[in-house]
């Protein structure tokens, strides 16, 4: 990993502040009921609008929003051909322009891990009973699918922290 592939310890507080919330919101919310609120699409892509323009240099700005549009046709088609939920496509589209000036590479691999850590975790805790009676509701221990939000959520909320840590 290269230092320039992770946000400023600035722009990655500035960013988390309004990201680790609504990344809690989405992967409770696809746990729950295999569904990623529009509400919780559009407060990230509002919070990218908004503190971008304060975190980022102007340009790099107007190419996330590039990135975001990329990421919404390409999630589109992926989402049309059954190969993920439309939620996931669009919460990845709100995700992407927080991306911007990273390496795609950097931002696979953290989602590979994410991927692997999530389903794992999500397999487990739903294999023990005690989990399992809390949560009894839960879409997502019965449903035949897996809840990418959860996924999604940690590699974004990652990306950030990682930046915090990186001025350590």
């Amino acid at each position: 990993m290269l230092v320039s592939d992770l946000p400023a310890v600035w722009t990655a507080i500035l960013f988390l502040v309004p990201v680790l919330p609504i990344s809690i919101w989405v992967a409770w919310s696809d746990m729950k009921f295999m569904k990623i609120p529009n509400t919780a699409v559009m407060s990230l892509a509002a919070a990218y609008v908004v503190v971008g323009l304060i975190a980022l240099p102007f340009t790099l700005y107007l190419w996330g929003f590039a990135l975001g549009a990329v990421t919404l046709v390409v999630g589109f088609l992926a989402s049309t051909a059954r190969m993920i939920g439309a939620g996931d496509a669009k919460f990845a589209a709100a995700m992407a322009p927080f991306f911007v000036g990273s390496s795609v590479s950097f931002v696979f691999t953290l989602f590979g891990g994410c991927l692997l850590a999530a389903f794992a975790a999500h397999r487990l805790l739903r294999a023990i009973p005690a989990i399992r009676r809390a949560t009894p509701d839960w879409a997502s221990w019965t449903h035949h699918k897996f809840p990418m939000g959860l996924a999604l959520a940690g590699t974004i909320s990652f990306y950030f922290l990682l930046g915090l840590l990186n001025s350590a």
